[in-house]
This record gives structure tokens, sequence and C-alpha cells, in this order.
């Protein structure tokens, strides 16, 4: 982990020379900190990561939900989702 100026952008060739996977760099402005730069393949996973953390609390939201209203048939399920 690089942490930066935002002004030593005005050279960013030096600054994205220190990004690869695993070593982001921070940016700051005004001495806190602001912006993040990652290499791509990290950035893409902490997406993954993300779209993974809502199926999965929205998956336990459906669990919770049956647990207390009780699940739905198959053939409700169709009928409710227009699927007949």
């Amino acid at each position: 982990m690089q942490i930066k100026p935002v002004s030593d952008l005005r050279n960013y060739k030096s600054v994205l020379d220190d990004v690869s996977v695993g070593n982001p760099v921070y940016l700051t402005k005004n001495g806190y900190g602001k912006y993040v730069v990652y290499d791509i393949e990290e950035a893409e996973e902490i997406e993954r990561l993300r779209a993974m953390s809502q199926l999965l609390f929205e998956l336990q939201k459906g669990r919770e939900s049956g647990e207390k209203e009780g699940y739905l048939t198959l053939e409700e399920a169709k009928e409710r989702f227009g699927l007949k």
C-alpha cells in the first residue's frame, strides 16, 4: 500500500507504476484520504465480491421471509411469477 498526495498525479506515470495487484495507491487531498487507484484485476475482484455479498444478503432476506411467512410451493411460485 502506498499513500501519496493527489498532487503527485501531475506525474501520473510514476503513480501508476506503483500500482499492482494487492498494492493500490491511496491518494490524499489536504492530508485526508480521497481516492484509491487499483489494478483493474483487483477492481474486478472487488466488484465480484460486492455482487456476491449483495446476493447472499438477498438470499438471507428470502430465507428469513420464508421462515416467517411460509414458503411457496413450486406451483405457487410459478403462478406468482406468471410462469405457468
